[in-house]
């Protein structure tokens, strides 16, 4: 086939050998089946930013940190080279989000390489040999969605434990092999303790998988992994090996505004009191 001029480079430094087919395209990306020497790995081609559809990219880049400070003050101007680093700081997302969750172990597909705005990386397939399927295409037994409900909520805690929310994650970004779910699509990932957002997007990001699977085990439904989990991050108490019960009884009691301000005043006037004495005693 055609190779995509992106690629081209990769060709040319001997990192690509040959562009087999077009696996997908997607909303900031289109990705290749590519053959690296012996290899066949996924060639994923990220889109420049007046194409690509990803909604509110600037939410999910709340509080990522750009060491060279050079690079922080071009980006927030907007200038050609501004908007040419944020482009890298997006697309370095993904393949640093991968290296770190694959050491916490959480499966993604095994990073190999980001040049040009290429990733290069392990492309997933089934026990046939063939391209795995994404998990809406997949229906489950309700034993089997259990299982695998389970391993992904272990998975979003240690990406917690590591300071990582998806952001995006539901069934269209999950690959199923013989061995289970592979979570795949990083570049928006959320730093979980700078994001202001970074709660709201556990909650979707837990609740999608949730509402996913409990299509074939209803009990399911019932769970509420998401406020539990974040309740116990936001504590310090989150471990990678946590075992979460899927229960959580939120506090709906409101405050007693009338009482919090009678403590207010009564702090005002015990303080008032201990000027006037102080007064008194130097006149």
């Amino acid at each position: 086939m055609k190779i995509p001029k992106q690629i081209q480079p990769l060709i040319d430094d001997g990192l690509v050998d040959e562009v087999l087919s077009r696996l997908m395209s997607g909303k900031e990306a289109d990705v290749y089946v590519v053959r690296c020497g012996n290899s066949i790995r996924c060639a994923k081609v990220y889109k420049e930013i007046t194409k690509r559809s990803f909604k509110q990219a600037a939410k999910y880049q709340e509080g990522r940190k750009v060491r060279n400070s050079r690079r922080a003050r071009a980006m927030s101007k907007g200038s050609k080279f501004g908007r040419k680093q944020q482009e890298e700081t997006w697309q370095n997302a993904e393949i640093d989000a991968l290296y770190l969750l694959s050491d916490a172990g959480v499966r993604v597909p095994k990073p190999y390489d980001c040049l040009n705005g290429v990733l290069l990386m392990e492309l997933i397939i089934d026990e046939d040999g063939d391209i795995a399927s994404r998990l809406n295409d997949i229906e489950f037994s309700s034993e089997q969605a259990i299982e695998d409900h389970a391993l992904i909520i272990s998975y979003i805690v240690k990406m917690l434990c590591v300071g990582i929310i998806h952001g995006d994650l539901s069934e269209f970004n999950v690959l199923v092999d013989e061995q289970g779910p592979v979570i795949i699509d990083l570049p928006q990932a959320v730093n979980a303790a700078a994001n202001n957002n970074a709660q709201s997007m556990l909650d979707r990001d837990v609740n999608n998988m949730t509402r996913y699977y409990g299509q074939f085990a209803p009990e399911l439904l019932k769970t509420n992994y998401a406020k539990e989990m974040w309740a116990l991050y936001k504590n310090g108490e989150l471990e990678p090996d946590t075992q979460l019960t899927g229960l959580f009884a939120e506090d709906t009691s409101s405050a007693d505004v009338d009482s919090v301000m009678l403590e207010i005043k009564a702090t005002l006037d015990e303080e008032r009191s201990r000027q006037e004495r102080l007064k008194e005693d130097l006149e």
